[in-house]
């Protein structure tokens, strides 16, 4: 893991780190983020206070959980909803890459589900995916035989985590796996708000021949928490027009297919 975004942030940076947390698991202990952040549980107390008095949180005992989660799973709403023209762009773009007859793996999150959204009407598919929505999406189509690992439900992005989901991808292969990311750095690589995805993203890696990650532009040159490895895991990438020259032409020479879509 890279030190560069686990080093210890300063108050207002950290508190945006810890939402950033919530918001992809949809609660957390103080325990884990004293820890995770390398600050006082006093200091974590402290951080939630100001989060929840601007709304965004609810405390309990112990910790704290994101106040729209309940919500949010009644309505199969995700969390990640912003820059969706974008994000819909990619979707069309990374489906067609896509051909009948292929067995694929989907992430979860708001890019992937637009992928899974482009995928209607294909024929012999059979996908593998940790997220609830797109399982729902796919798994009644024709055409369409879709698996899920199982593992623990995190209900902000309504996906399957932790190491039990990670040991499903052992011993599988696809054609393909479409990843999501949260910020994608040519120097920090692929990172992401917590821990507990990191060994399912290896894992689905590991089993996949090529791997294509889906990323809106607002998320290159960017960094979040936890890194789970640089820009050589990847092979394709799908982004939208809003990609400057100089970094479109960095992961070329990286040896990563650049998409725009």
């Amino acid at each position: 893991m890279s030190e560069g975004p686990r080093s210890r942030l300063l108050g207002e940076a950290r508190r945006g780190k810890i939402l950033e947390w919530l918001q992809e698991e949809g609660s957390a202990r103080v325990r884990s983020l004293a820890e995770a952040f390398d600050v006082s549980e006093v200091t974590v107390r402290q951080d939630l206070e100001k989060l929840e008095a601007e709304g965004h949180i609810v405390r309990e005992h112990g910790g704290a959980f994101l106040k729209s989660v309940t919500q949010q799973v009644h309505s199969m709403a995700l969390q990640h909803n912003q820059n969706m023209d974008a994000k819909q762009r990619i979707g069309r773009a990374a489906a067609a890459l896509v051909g009948d007859g292929e067995s694929i793996i989907l992430d979860s999150g708001s890019t992937t589900t637009e992928v899974a959204a482009n995928l209607l009407g294909r024929r012999d598919m059979t996908v593998v995916t940790n997220a609830l929505n797109i399982a729902l999406m796919l798994g009644a189509e024709p055409g369409f035989d879709v698996h899920m690992p199982g593992g623990h439900f995190k209900a902000p992005t309504l996906s399957l985590s932790g190491e039990r989901s990670a040991d499903y991808f052992s011993g599988l292969f696809a054609e393909k796996l479409f990843l999501a990311t949260a910020a994608i750095d040519l120097d920090a690589g692929l990172t992401y708000p917590s821990l507990s995805d990191i060994s399912v993203k290896r894992a689905m890696i590991d089993a996949a021949r090529q791997v294509i990650l889906v990323a809106d532009s607002s998320k290159i040159g960017a960094r979040s928490f936890s890194a789970l490895g640089g820009i050589d895991l990847i092979d394709i990438l799908v982004t939208d027009d809003g990609i400057d020259k100089a970094r479109h032409a960095a992961f070329v020479a990286a040896g990563v297919k650049v998409i725009v879509a």
